[in-house]
């Protein structure tokens, strides 16, 4: 598959890219490169292997599970210790006004 000009000034566009005119070649080459990669992978032979789930080689299941609880706060004195300036427990920021 590759991509003519005008499909890379759509793809620019859906990705709310401004494109120049001198970098559509450029941007063409790169996609058509890219998607080459792609075609090299799809065309590996992966019978019998199997697919991985994050990584693991232990299936979902056996990944341990943690409580959902929080463990940190209340330690504001702590975080605000070092803070260059500070507004009760939060941090002080200069106010911008455009």
């Amino acid at each position: 598959m590759s991509l003519d000009a005008a499909t890379v000034r759509r793809v620019a566009t859906l990705a709310r890219i401004r494109v120049e005119d001198a970098e559509v070649e450029k941007l063409q080459q790169e996609l058509n490169g890219i998607l080459g990669w792609i075609e090299q992978l799809n065309e590996v032979n992966t019978d019998g292997v199997e697919p991985m789930a994050g990584g693991s080689p232990l299936p979902a299941s056996a990944m341990p599970m943690r409580e959902d609880a929080v463990t940190d706060g209340g330690i504001a004195e702590k975080v605000l210790a070092n803070a260059p300036d500070r507004e009760g427990e939060y941090f002080g920021v200069p106010k911008v006004v455009e």
